[in-house]
């Protein structure tokens, strides 16, 4: 637990003296108190009078003033701006100030007053309308920054499981801003409560506690208020205590997780062609102009590419969450363009998995509006969840989380795409490994389109069929797997394909190219034309020392074995490599190699 610093903790504590001095102050005189001069009923009607004010106050700020909050939490531009600043107003206003105000909108002269012949004023209606307009921006306030906090990734989630707009405020909304509501509407209530200034210039009668704590004062001197501040800092106090029974949150602790997951289970394999899918995403940003075309009909499908190439923004296009104009999805003829993410039939799994805190695990995976128990209770058991069913997002382990993510979307029987954004980004190596196994485990045995957001070229060629390289918001390379990395069509392409050392060759027959040194080696793919000039590349680990290799190569250094292997710089025909091999490898000299034709990329220099 970290230190307070002893300032900080001196200035706090210098300003929380203060405020407690006045009520150990008028506390102390409460021996002084002059019973007999109080009109006792008259006080329990002033008390009744602010306490039921306030609360219809605090009723009306609440039916307006969460939904206030929302819009301009969620809102852009600069209406919404003006907006947010027009209704911290009456924050800044004195109170008979803004009494004045309203009486040129209540009175006998102002629009309303004239429609109800003077009823909203010297009444109680009058009361409840001068503290709602006081104390609106305290709940207007909480209830902006409450939902300003809440991660956008959790709504958009929500939308994409077929959650309208209002189920996506009741569902994901409300509960995760209840806390810092229930805060606002705690001091709208204590506002209202407490307000004279405008109460006195509307609504002089019926007298509030407020007026007749004034009234009493100016009749009877100070001994007199102390009877009559007894109710109020009863009333006040009690009301802060339920407050904050209500607000504090209450967490269920659990021993330290460890990431311990049960293999998954797989099912029958889904035979047949997949769904047909027709893209054409457009994106224009400042400064980055996003266009996609692609044709498909594979069941798999990856979107490879560096940060900033418009992977991301190519998914949340096809999910809706990102309206370009022109752009085209279609799935099996069905325009998505023109839906919007609640309607398109999909299931998104964003970075991070966007996992609703106040849900537990069971609620995740079947929050889809169509989720089908008979699905919900297979992937629980498949995924080994079961067990973690009343468990809640913070109570599990990083592993567990993204298994409950894609168990939430797999639960969709209506889904035709699941979205992937690189699901496996946050995860150390041997998780991220695990995990890999877990969707591939899957992807068989389910019918919608897959489509993984990745940078990683391993997990492209495990997890998809047909690979998109994107660089630059285009399409710079598309086709099979197998095609796209033997033939990477260029050096970015080949470089976002995991090629570290590229070399320079020339063809000498469909299958063969020459690279210097007297070796010519054999390529796989699509027959290349004699004589022509190109480059090629090969991942480190494909390159494999081997007495009986096919090419003869020479070791230049050998360095230090780490986690079990040792890193070699070894000179095949002209190129120069770095390579993974055997700690027991030769220090320097001739060598070997053996590389599997299918490993290396080919493209035109």
């Amino acid at each position: 637990m970290r230190r307070t610093p002893g300032a900080i903790r001196i200035l706090g504590g210098v300003l929380t003296l203060y405020l407690l001095a006045p009520f150990a102050a008028g506390l102390s005189r409460m021996g002084d108190a002059d019973w007999r001069g109080v009109d006792r009923a008259a006080l329990v009607h002033a008390a009744c009078v602010s306490v039921a004010s306030a609360t219809a106050a605090t009723v009306l700020i609440a039916v307006a003033g969460i939904p206030l909050g929302y819009v301009l939490a969620r809102g852009r531009g600069w209406r919404v701006a003006v907006l947010g600043g027009v209704v911290q107003l009456p924050l800044a206003l004195p109170p008979l100030a803004s009494g004045i105000l309203l009486l040129f909108l209540l009175g006998y002269g102002g629009l309303l007053g004239g429609l109800t012949h003077g009823a909203l004023t010297e009444s109680f209606a009058g009361i409840v309308l001068a503290e709602a307009f006081v104390a609106a921006p305290f709940l207007i306030v909480a209830a902006r920054s409450a939902f300003a906090a809440i991660d956008p990734a959790l709504e958009e989630v929500a939308a994409t499981l077929g959650h309208g707009p209002g189920a996506v405020f009741r569902r994901i909304g409300l509960p995760l801003a209840r806390r810092a509501i229930l805060a606002g509407l705690l001091l709208a209530w204590l506002r209202a409560f407490g307000e004279f200034g405008a109460t006195m210039m509307v609504a002089y009668h019926p007298y509030s506690l407020p007026v007749f704590t004034y009234v009493a004062f100016g009749g009877a001197g100070l001994p007199a208020m102390l009877p009559v501040l007894a109710p109020t800092l009863a009333v006040a106090a009690i009301v802060l205590v339920l407050g904050q029974a209500v607000a504090v949150p209450r967490r269920r602790r659990y021993g330290p997780l460890r990431d311990v997951l049960p293999p998954v289970a797989a099912g029958p394999a889904v035979v047949g062609p997949g769904r047909i899918l027709v893209l054409d995403l457009r994106q224009k940003l400042e400064g980055f102009t996003l266009r996609v075309e692609y044709r498909t009909q594979a069941r798999r499908l990856a979107i490879l590419g560096a940060s900033g190439s418009g992977k991301s923004m190519s998914l949340r296009t096809i999910a809706g969450l990102e309206r370009g104009a022109g752009s085209v999805v279609r799935c099996d003829g069905r325009d998505l363009a023109a839906l919007p993410p609640e309607a398109r039939g999909i299931a998104y799994v964003p970075q991070g998995y966007a996992l609703p805190p106040h849900l537990t695990v069971e609620e995740q995976v079947r929050f889809a509006v169509d989720s089908d128990p008979a699905l919900v209770a297979h992937w629980m058991a498949a995924f080994g969840l079961a067990e973690l069913a009343g468990r809640y997002p913070h109570e599990l382990s990083p592993g567990q989380r993204q298994r409950v993510a894609l168990a939430r979307a797999l639960s969709r029987p209506s889904a035709d795409l699941v979205l992937l954004d690189e699901p496996f980004s946050a995860l150390d190596a041997p998780l991220r490994a695990r995990l890999r196994r877990d969707v591939l485990a899957v992807q068989g045995g389910i019918r919608a389109t897959m489509i993984l957001v990745t940078h990683d070229p391993v997990e492209a060629m495990l997890l998809a069929d047909e690979l998109l390289l994107l660089d630059g918001g285009g399409v710079i390379r598309a086709g099979p797997v197998d095609e796209v990395f033997s033939r990477p069509g260029g050096e970015v392409a080949a470089g976002l394909l995991g090629a570290r050392t590229i070399g320079a060759g020339h063809v000498l027959s469909p299958a063969r190219i020459d690279i210097g040194g007297g070796v010519a080696l054999r390529v796989a793919g699509a027959p290349l034309s004699p004589g022509a000039r190109v480059r090629w590349a090969v991942r480190p680990h494909q390159v494999r020392l081997d007495d009986r290799g096919d090419y003869a190569a020479t070791i230049l250094h050998r360095a230090a074995i780490r986690d079990g292997q040792r890193s070699v710089r070894l000179l095949l025909g002209d190129a120069v490599l770095d390579v993974v091999a055997d700690p027991s490898c030769p220090d320097t000299g001739p060598c070997r190699v053996t590389i599997d034709p299918m490993a290396l990329q080919v493209w035109p220099a």
